[in-house]
């Protein structure tokens, strides 16, 4: 017997628009295979005026009033995609407590409250799924709740914003500055007119916060990590790394050292041999590394209107069947989780890029016992090295003997294969 699901819809911006083609480009095909029909009952718009045509054309009830669809009974599923975290978490939870599943791709707020709502959810015997929210179009979050369930993880490296992978990756591959590199991100669309999120690193690190949830069981808070934006980076740098054999990437990772996590997103030097060099432009990529599996690699589309779409329809496909199976409700992470406990002395190589240096730099670090494992230097207008195997203590003790003899005009932590 075929199965009717309403859905109900908090915006319809790109993502929800994306949303709307791609359910109705599948309907035959899900009806097909599921034996389930969907219809979106109600779209919440700002204003009906501006939304009027692409109502028209996708035959959707627009509405002003969040009411209406917070207080239909016959509605099963809401999906939040208005973004932001206040308005958001309130409708949510409403949705919640009146026994609706819910559906979003809220990074923000799923980072800061997930904890709160997904208790929410489970007292309320409903569904809260939140794959859009971290790497777009890659189903990373279900895959670290079904796939490694019964493995140990013990670290993630991924490149998670595609609006700095882009912008890097026009660094490097066509020799922009870093401001003409955020324009044209800007005009592809991969960069909103505000970006400080994405490049300051803020971005990246929520969707960190998300994944070390489902990982590691834990909670881990923004001040926990540490968070390095990608604006100091120039085409010099890249000209260094490309002479030793790296790639820049805004990298955000954790791992787990003993009983505690060291978390970071920063611009790093990556070696072009490692697996996550091949991710460009606005492509995401992560590596789980784990006791049973090693290490797997998932790659696709980190951004853009269908591939978030379309791992918010997949959410709402899998709380459809088993809305119709009568499966036990299921979340995607645990609530009342425990905080992180913080590590503080991983071991790391270190690329310097130096000016106005008055010293023979390779005799210098050869004094101060630092190991090297490059170095180039220009007399006193420039200098450039990598430092080999230094804790952060050791790192910020070498940073104090080098201001004392040059100006450091940059510092990046080295990632090998």
């Amino acid at each position: 017997m075929e199965k009717q699901v309403k859905i109900a819809v908090l915006g319809l911006g790109v993502v929800a628009s994306g949303l709307v083609e791609n359910l109705n480009a599948a309907k035959e095909k899900i009806k097909q295979q599921t034996n389930l029909t969907f219809s979106i009952a109600k779209v919440l718009v700002r204003s009906r005026e501006n939304k009027e045509e692409q109502a028209k054309k996708h035959q959707l009830t627009l509405t002003t009033d969040v009411n209406e669809i917070l207080d239909d009974p016959t509605i099963d599923i809401v999906v939040e995609l208005i973004g932001g975290t206040d308005a958001a978490k309130k409708w949510i939870i409403k949705a919640l407590k009146q026994k609706k599943h819910v559906v979003t791709a809220n990074k923000d707020l799923i980072a800061q409250f997930g904890n709160e709502l997904t208790s929410i959810a489970k007292q309320s015997n409903v569904s809260l799924f939140y794959e859009a929210s971290v790497a777009g179009g890659i189903p990373i979050l279900h895959t670290l709740n079904n796939s490694f369930i019964a493995d140990e993880i013990t670290g993630i490296k991924g490149i998670l914003n595609g609006t700095t992978n882009f912008m890097l990756t026009q660094m490097a591959e066509l020799g922009l500055s870093y401001d003409k590199a955020l324009q044209t991100a800007q005009a592809a669309g991969f960069a909103e007119a505000n970006p400080t999120n994405d490049v300051d690193g803020w971005d990246a690190a929520y969707k960190l916060m998300i994944l070390v949830r489902l990982a590691f069981a834990k909670d881990l808070a923004l001040k926990d990590i540490k968070i390095v934006g990608i604006q100091s980076i120039t085409q010099k740098d890249n000209d260094y790394a490309q002479k030793l054999g790296y790639q820049i990437k805004l990298l955000a990772q954790v791992k787990k050292i003993e009983e505690h996590l060291y978390a970071e997103v920063a611009p790093v030097l990556l070696s072009n041999t490692h697996p996550l060099a091949v991710v460009k432009n606005e492509m995401n990529g992560i590596l789980i590394e784990s006791k049973a599996m090693g290490t797997s690699m998932f790659y696709g589309p980190g951004a853009g209107a269908s591939p978030t779409a379309q791992s918010v329809l997949a959410d709402i496909l899998a709380i459809a069947q088993n809305m119709t199976n009568k499966q036990p409700v299921p979340q995607m992470s645990v609530s009342n989780l425990p905080n992180c406990e913080i590590h503080e002395e991983v071991v790391s190589d270190y690329y310097f890029l130096l000016s106005d240096c008055t010293v023979d730099l390779a005799n210098f670090l050869e004094k101060q016992e630092v190991k090297t494992l490059s170095l180039s230097q220009t007399d006193l207008i420039e200098a450039a090295f990598v430092a080999k195997q230094l804790t952060i203590k050791q790192k910020d003790w070498l940073i104090e003997q080098l201001q004392q003899v040059s100006h450091i005009k940059q510092i990046l932590s080295v990632v090998e294969e």
